[in-house]
């Protein structure tokens, strides 16, 4: 890329000016849309409207950063290239959320502990189908898994997963438009039956598998270098 054409310095403080306003509209809507009780479809809109508008600003951000700077952001911009395209309502009044995250156990004695110490703190929580209170709680990794998630939500989970034993894995978050609201109980039996590639309007993905992508153009440009 010639001189010319080369991003500079100024326009990296611009884009990252327009995502700080981009992040200010993106809570202000949120906050209209939460000190309204009767919001309706087109405060949810709007919320939509500013939070696609933050993800373009972070990702112009991201890549003038690193054109100038050689540096990243910590934030995870979602893909859509060679997904499916979008099929679904522009405006829609329904929406559904599918979330995964993976964990892998790695310290089975620390994770028995915590299940044992909330079962001496609450007898409720061990599993009713096998009653027992702490010590059945302690006793093996399904039952202390059992004990746990159902005490804990599953934000706090990722939050606090190395104080569980945990290690995270991957991670992903679907948002998916709906054509209208689902009645209660509909879906239980089969939650993720619904879930359309072509309804997806946005999602974000958390893999060590981005790291290794990122080390590996390093190696790529450095190599690059080498023979320049």
């Amino acid at each position: 890329m010639s001189d010319a054409v080369q991003p500079q310095a100024a326009e990296v403080r611009a884009a990252a000016d327009a995502l700080k306003e981009a992040i200010d509209r993106h809570l202000a809507a949120i906050e209209r849309r939460a000190a309204s009780p009767t919001a309706g479809p087109e405060a949810d809109a709007s919320v939509f409207a500013a939070f696609n508008e933050m993800a373009a600003a972070g990702e112009a951000y991201d890549e003038l950063l690193y054109d100038v700077y050689d540096e990243v952001t910590p934030f995870e911009v979602p893909d859509t290239d060679g997904g499916a395209p979008y099929t679904g309502p522009t405006e829609p009044d329904a929406l559904s959320v599918f979330i995964r995250r993976d964990y892998n156990v790695v310290e089975p004695r620390r994770l028995l502990a915590q299940a044992q110490r909330i079962a001496e703190l609450d007898p409720e929580a061990a599993d009713e189908e096998e009653p027992g209170g702490p010590e059945t709680a302690g006793r093996s990794t399904h039952a202390a898994l059992g004990v746990l998630f159902g005490e804990f939500d599953a934000d706090e989970i990722a939050s606090r997963h190395k104080e569980f034993g945990l290690e995270e894995g991957d991670a992903t978050l679907w948002v998916l438009a709906a054509d209208e609201p689902a009645e209660p109980g509909e879906w239980l039996a089969a939650p993720f039956d619904s879930v359309d590639p072509e309804r997806v309007i946005c999602r974000f993905d958390i893999s060590e598998a981005f790291e290794e992508d990122f080390e590996e153009e390093e190696e790529e440009e450095d190599d690059l270098d080498a023979v320049d």
